[in-house]
């Protein structure tokens, strides 16, 4: 089995940007440091406050563990949805052919 890139697209109350930049910052700095995952944020071009984050595992069992989480993780996710435009997230799981 390949790569697994996961996204998770949504967008943020112009009013909440700022705490959102903070946010996203912990998120970062929890995958990176806590979990070691390839994690990166984006934002769309041409469509301000419009974000998606990318998770890329080497395999479907890593990203099987994403789920696999602790309190900070969950506490990151709440502040998360608290600041969102619509209150909705997009999901998409890509699995590369071999």
């Amino acid at each position: 089995m390949g790569k697994v890139i996961f996204t998770i697209s949504y967008d943020v109350n112009p009013d909440r940007r700022a705490e959102y930049m903070i946010v996203s910052q912990a998120m970062k700095d929890y995958f990176k440091k806590v979990n070691g995952r390839e994690y990166s944020i984006y934002e769309q071009k041409g469509k301000k406050n419009s974000f998606s984050e990318v998770f890329i595992f080497n395999s479907i069992e890593e990203y099987d563990q994403l789920e696999d989480h602790d309190e900070n993780m969950d506490n990151l996710v709440q502040q998360l949805e608290s600041l969102l435009a619509d209150g909705k997230m997009k999901y998409t799981t890509l699995i590369e052919l071999e």
